[in-house]
């Protein structure tokens, strides 16, 4: 599985960047360890979702953009609205279903099958 950096840019990761800096200018880690720790940040957080997150859901919205770029899909959509099922298996049926709130705007960067939301 290819590991990518996308998840360093969410509250976990901007957290862990901010506390290795800490630590870097404190002294207390050398910058190739840091960076030892963020590598296996990228590699543990693609298996985790990977592994772990087995829910469905339906999202539309009014496709804005698109770009394809070394096998990376990029969209953004506008009007964005996601709906998940309540159905433990994850499967689409007619069950009650949560609604999330809507995004005026969300960017969708999809690598090697795998994907993620930035909104």
């Amino acid at each position: 599985m290819a590991t990518y950096q996308l998840y360093r840019n969410t509250t976990l990761g901007v957290t862990l960047q901010d506390t290795l800096d800490e630590m870097i200018s404190q002294g207390q880690l050398t910058e190739l360890a840091a960076s030892k720790v963020l590598s296996e940040f990228d590699r543990s957080i693609n298996v985790a979702l990977d592994k772990r997150i087995n829910k469905k859901v339906q999202f539309s919205g009014k496709l804005s953009t698109y770009r394809f770029c070394d096998n990376v899909w990029t969209l953004v959509l506008k009007d964005f609205s996601v709906k998940e099922s309540n159905n433990p298996g994850g499967h689409a049926t007619n069950t009650t279903t949560s609604q999330i709130p809507k995004a005026d705007k969300v960017k969708i960067v999809a690598c090697d099958g795998k994907s993620a939301l930035q909104s």
